[in-house]
């Protein structure tokens, strides 16, 4: 019994030494928590640009890759790079919509090129997060990340129907596309309602991979050659996607990485207090967001996404309270020993589509959910519900009928095509010129 207590508290402390093998099933926890959240967004990129399967099994690989080298830096800073916080990192959902307009607009090129400035532009937000925390209130975190939600959506219905209605105009949205999407989220979600324990927090791996499991006895959906063609062992070729760099895609870029900061700053605060009760400091909200940017710099070399703190691993540290580095520390090798293994990759490039929308689909309404929980972290006057309206509706309007923008200079046109990118910018300017509003919630 005294064992158990002595390998509870180690696990319960930073700088704990638990046994490496109370260690490593907390470490595999983390690690199914976030896998597929870490793979799926570069699988749809790749299909936003048109990829082949091989370059779809290097952008897999990569993504594991840049998490693994993210979650390290995050635990053993360098040089004010990194917060010394437990936290597992991964390719982010959020970068979604900028990704996919680029990706569209200009090619993956162009998308690694804008990373490249934009994770430089990141380490200088770290550095004077202090001064500039002030002006990104909930009301504007909350509003972006809302955005983030519902412009998401339009990808998962695509991916539910197939692809897209353009590439698949013959079985776009057919019954048995519907059937594993329905199949794939009704699992993810009972998982989540009425799982405990690893089950509750690997709902959508479980949804995802009863899902595969009903699309192999369809028979004529999932193909394997491209899996018996990879690699047992491969690193990235460093520049293999190319650097393309269009002042448009830039700032989307940048402005992202704002965005993405606000977004750190939660993550990172519930870190500080669901983990160790207290508030975090500026000290480690500017070496996380230093330390995004700089892993956004290696992964725009490598073929890796930009990344984040999944608040889902964030939930499991608040649940669980295991926040040992020797924990995190296993999180990292592991992904970094998946992402080296291109048959990994491969396996997972054959996961269907119509799977992979009917999972992100609880991801992405969740993400708008977070965005709503935000928002009532600030009363619902006029003031407020005017700004958060106006906002998200000028935003999400452009998005669904863009022809408005048909006689915009092309350069504002691919800057304010994206909901997100406008929803911001107003939210941000109208907090800032519009008086604050004491009175009542109504």
């Amino acid at each position: 019994m005294s064992k158990s207590i002595h390998a509870s508290s180690e696990l319960m402390q930073f700088d704990g030494k638990p046994s490496w093998s109370a260690a490593f099933p907390q470490a595999m926890q983390h690690v199914l928590a976030m896998l597929i959240g870490n793979i799926t967004p570069p699988m749809l990129i790749a299909g936003t640009c048109g990829l082949e399967v091989e370059e779809i099994i290097m952008l897999t690989q990569a993504a594991m890759i840049i998490g693994g080298i993210t979650t390290l830096l995050q635990l053993y800073p360098l040089f004010g790079f990194g917060m010394k916080l437990p936290n597992v990192m991964g390719v982010a959902f959020a970068y979604m919509p900028i990704l996919t307009i680029i990706g569209q607009q200009y090619g993956i090129a162009a998308i690694f090129g804008s990373q490249l400035i934009a994770g430089f532009a990141s380490i200088f937000i770290g550095m004077f997060i202090g001064k500039i925390r002030r002006f990104f209130p909930p009301i504007v975190s909350g509003t972006v990340v809302m955005s983030i939600g519902l412009s998401l959506y339009k990808t998962s219905i695509n991916y539910i129907g197939g692809g897209t209605a353009a590439s698949n105009a013959g079985t776009f949205g057919s019954g048995k596309f519907w059937f594993l999407a329905i199949l794939t989220l009704a699992v993810t979600l009972a998982c989540n309602f009425f799982g405990k324990h690893l089950i509750k927090v690997s709902g959508m791996l479980i949804g995802i991979a009863v899902g595969y499991v009903a699309a192999l006895i369809m028979g004529d959906i999932v193909n394997f050659s491209n899996f018996h063609s990879a690699a047992w062992f491969s690193l990235p070729i460093p520049f293999h996607f190319g650097l393309e760099f269009h002042p448009d895609a830039i700032l989307m870029m940048i402005l992202m990485y704002i965005v993405q900061a606000v977004q750190t700053i939660g993550d990172v605060s519930s870190t500080t207090m669901g983990g160790f009760g207290r508030e975090c400091t500026d000290q480690e909200l500017g070496g996380a967001i230093k330390g995004q940017g700089l892993c956004g710099m290696i992964g725009a070399c490598i073929g890796g996404l930009p990344t984040d703190p999944y608040s889902q691993n964030v939930g499991l540290i608040c649940t669980t309270k295991v926040v040992a580095r020797r924990v995190f520390l296993l999180v990292g090798v592991i992904m970094l020993a998946a992402g080296i293994f291109p048959k990994f990759s491969g396996l997972m490039a054959t996961i269907p589509q119509p799977v992979l929308g009917g999972a992100t689909i609880t991801v992405f309404a969740a993400i708008t959910m977070s965005g709503i929980q935000l928002l009532n972290e600030q009363p619902m006057n006029y003031r407020n519900r005017m700004i958060i309206g106006i906002s998200l509706a000028i935003g999400i309007g452009i998005d669904a009928a863009p022809e408005i923008l048909q006689f915009v200079p092309s350069l504002l046109k691919n800057i304010f095509g994206s909901s997100l990118v406008v929803s911001f910018l107003i939210v941000f300017l109208l907090n800032i010129l519009i008086p604050e509003d004491t009175t009542p919630e109504q």
